[in-house]
């Protein structure tokens, strides 16, 4: 099996290259933004494809798109310091085929990597509990946003400017503006603070 590990930070890819080397026939490849993780899928065309959604003037979610470009067929989960059901859901509707918090366990991380890699799908157990409890709440609001808008709203919550939201996925400051303007109508704010104070609700939920 051939991974590739895209993250900006080494010393998660070299934690889990380290949790993977007792495992026969796994070969690793490691990437820390979206240009580099695009050009070692080129030329590796990895098995599976663990992805964050954090990326240094990126993002996982713009990378998950530009791969399923590359190859409809392409198996990526994502491993994200994110476990928000809101999160989760989008990644999952924008085509990835798992989702593993950075906080769940090694041996669930490494099943989800062979359920993945096998052709199969995973989510956390943890997540999928309360993804499931989601559900029942499907006329919130968060729901109706697009997976661009949650990107946003993540950023947002990571205490990104405006600018630095349109720098990392490669749009204009004018976009990113009136999506934010768009995401305040849908879910009835009237300010931009009234967004970040948001991000930090859905991380205590």
């Amino acid at each position: 099996m051939k991974l590739l590990i895209v993250d900006d930070h080494v010393v998660v890819r070299q934690g889990v290259c380290r949790l993977l080397s007792s495992l026969s026939g796994v070969s690793t490849y490691e990437a820390s933004s979206a240009a580099e993780a695009l050009g070692l899928f080129r030329v590796h065309r990895p098995n599976v494809v663990l992805l964050d959604l954090n990326l240094v003037n990126s993002s996982g979610f713009e990378l998950l798109r530009r791969l399923l470009l590359e190859d409809r067929a392409v198996r990526v989960l994502v491993l994200s310091m994110h476990a928000e059901p809101v999160y989760v859901a989008h990644a999952l509707k924008a085509g990835a085929r798992g989702y593993v918090s950075k906080s769940a366990a090694a041996d669930e991380l490494v099943t989800a990597i062979r359920q993945v890699a096998q052709g199969g799908r995973y989510i956390e157990r943890e997540i999928a509990a309360q993804l499931a409890f989601a559900q029942y709440g499907a006329d919130d609001p968060l729901h109706q946003l697009s997976t661009r808008e949650v990107d946003i709203l993540r950023l947002l919550g990571e205490g990104k400017s405006l600018a630095a939201i349109a720098q990392t996925l490669g749009v204009t400051y004018k976009t990113i503006a009136n999506s934010c303007s768009a995401i305040k109508g849908k879910l009835g704010l009237q300010r931009t603070a009234d967004l970040i104070r948001l991000t930090f609700e859905l991380r205590s939920r």
